[in-house]
């Protein structure tokens, strides 16, 4: 009998594995769509809409107009953390990721449908900001609890990958749009493009849409919800919850993810705007640059978020944020050269840096917040961050270039909003080693207890 191999334990790992793997594809796939749709809006906003939605205006004016419609969405995204953490922690995390797929899907389709400023004048931009504005409530719920679809059904030594795969749906969505509008401003006219071409991604959203809602209508609720749910433990007003326990957490975790914010959207909105109105680059090349950066992050940051699992996620997170701040003047001097390699390189370099940022990011804040209110408390901060960075980032950069005329103006802010994240991570405690499915503590706050252990 010595021999006998015992076949159910394997057995179970492969079945476990199996359904590891279908719900980290439901969650990529569902913040794809989620991010596509999104990202989709932040390319428009930076090659089209200041035309079709802002024509009177001054182009610089109408760039920070159409950029502040883009912003407009973060305040959104604050107040839909708060509603989706709220029945998420509530009635559980996979119903709240239905509702937000289905609700962002309409409002992007919706704006595909927009008439532009010349056939209905003020009523265009105010119908633009209005959807919007629902973009942003969907993904205030959608991005959290992808998250937590993941890391708590995670192994605990592979957390930090399985977290960083939901990360992927952000260069992966923003792949797909620059792929749609890259096919139509390639096809069609510049008459065309702002005619009817730009409606194309638009519309294409509910193809993305449909297939994210059948994969998430057939995976399973979390552990982590569901002791919660068996303990009676659930709070009754998560956030009140949240911020009278862990207003630290939220505040520091914010501003530690604060520069992901900035980083990307200089990447994807900011730097593809400065690279056509200040270099002459054509909206074609631009796109292309953008589509290689996220092509590289596809790989690059599950590849760091593997990492944090071997060295903990702030020494990585760390190192990203250091490197983002490295670069940010390289970047502007790559790019003012006006050479197409060099540009290329520039991005590929600062897409590297934030990769090692926002790879470990997602697992980092879940671990640090108690399972009775993580739901908010990993929106909440996360949308803290974008509303601190992405948000502020395409309309202070276009502000500054204009009132300066210096693109050094903007390497500065890309310096501080990196070092602001800094303070923040230093000051926050190593989550690597806490239990997520504890239902009254939060991990972080076993961390040095428990990574003293494992060493």
């Amino acid at each position: 009998m010595a021999h006998t191999v015992d076949t159910s334990s394997a057995s179970t790992s492969r079945l476990d594995l199996a359904k590891m793997r279908k719900i980290a594809l439901a969650s990529v796939i569902g913040t794809t769509v989620e991010w596509y749709d999104l990202f989709v809006f932040g390319t428009a906003s930076a090659l089209v809409f200041n035309k079709i939605f802002f024509p009177s205006f001054d182009p610089i004016v109408g760039t920070m107009l159409a950029f502040g419609t883009f912003a407009s969405a973060y305040i959104a995204r604050m107040v839909g953390a708060i509603i989706f953490g709220h029945f998420g922690d509530r009635l559980g995390r996979k119903s709240m990721l239905l509702v937000s797929l289905l609700t962002m899907g309409a409002a992007t389709f919706a704006i595909g449908l927009l008439p532009d400023y010349n056939s209905i004048g003020i009523m265009a931009p105010l119908l633009l900001l209005f959807l919007r504005v629902i973009q942003g409530l969907a993904l205030g719920g959608e991005w959290g609890g992808a998250v937590l679809m993941t890391v708590e059904h995670a192994p605990p030594a592979r957390r930090g990958f399985y977290g960083s795969l939901v990360q992927v749906g952000v260069p992966a969505g923003t792949l797909i749009a620059n792929v749609a509008f890259l096919i139509v401003a390639s096809t069609v006219s510049t008459e065309a493009l702002y005619s009817w071409g730009w409606r194309i991604p638009f519309l294409a959203s509910v193809l993305l849409v449909t297939v994210g809602i059948y994969i998430r209508l057939h995976i399973e609720e979390t552990p982590s919800f569901q002791a919660v749910k068996t303990a009676g433990a659930k709070a009754k007003m998560p956030f009140a919850a949240l911020m009278a326990k862990y207003w630290k957490q939220v505040v520091l975790g914010g501003v530690a993810t604060l520069s992901t914010g900035s980083t990307f959207t200089l990447l994807v909105a900011s730097g593809v705007s400065y690279g056509k109105k200040e270099l002459g680059h054509s909206e074609s090349l631009m796109l292309w640059v953008v589509l290689a950066s996220c092509i590289l992050g596809l790989f690059l940051i599950p590849f760091f978020g593997k990492l944090s699992d071997k060295f903990g996620r702030k020494p990585i997170i760390f190192a990203g944020v250091a490197a983002e701040a490295a670069l940010a003047f390289p970047m502007f001097w790559l790019m003012d050269t006006k050479s197409v390699a060099l540009l290329f390189v520039a991005y590929l370099a600062m897409m590297t840096a934030f990769c090692a940022n926002y790879g470990p990011i997602a697992t980092f804040l879940a671990e640090l917040f108690g399972s009775k209110v993580r739901y908010s408390g990993l929106s909440v901060a996360y949308m803290l961050s974008g509303l601190l960075g992405s948000a502020a980032t395409p309309f202070v950069t276009t502000w500054l270039l204009g009132m300066t005329g210096q693109n050094s103006s903007i390497a500065w802010y890309i310096m501080a909003a990196a070092g602001l994240s800094l303070v923040a991570l230093f000051l926050l405690t190593e989550t690597r080693y806490g239990n997520i499915d504890a239902v009254d503590e939060a991990p972080a706050s076993a961390g040095s207890t428990e990574a003293a252990a494992a060493r």
